[in-house]
């Protein structure tokens, strides 16, 4: 049986939905790193890094490669680039939508004293 695309779509965007995994994306979006780059700049356990990463893997949305001993990681294509890409600009038009309704409620407060 298969799987509606809305239900599909639901759990794509669940996988997404972890801070780690947001920021590992967002960082390879420069290009292939190691792990030990991603270590340094998320700043978290390296199990934690590792299971997120297993996640991101197991999903088909970053690949892995061994070069010696090091594991570089890169995203497996360009759409996860452009899907970061969206949801930054989708939070900036959020997120000045809220800044200016926050100056409208302050507008009103001081026309209120």
């Amino acid at each position: 049986m298969s799987v509606p695309l809305y239900q599909a779509k639901a759990e794509f965007f669940r996988m997404l939905g972890h801070p780690v995994r947001i920021r590992v994306l967002e960082l390879l979006q420069d290009g292939p790193r190691p792990v030990r780059d991603l270590l340094a700049a998320i700043e978290v356990e390296p199990s934690g890094l590792s299971q997120q990463l297993a996640v991101l893997r197991r999903s088909g949305i970053v690949t892995a490669a061994r070069e010696g001993s090091t594991v570089v990681y890169e995203l497996a294509g360009g759409d996860v680039a452009d899907l970061m890409k969206a949801a930054r600009r989708i939070l900036t038009e959020m997120l000045a939508g809220r800044s200016e309704l926050l100056a409208e409620l302050r507008d009103a407060e001081v026309a209120a004293r």
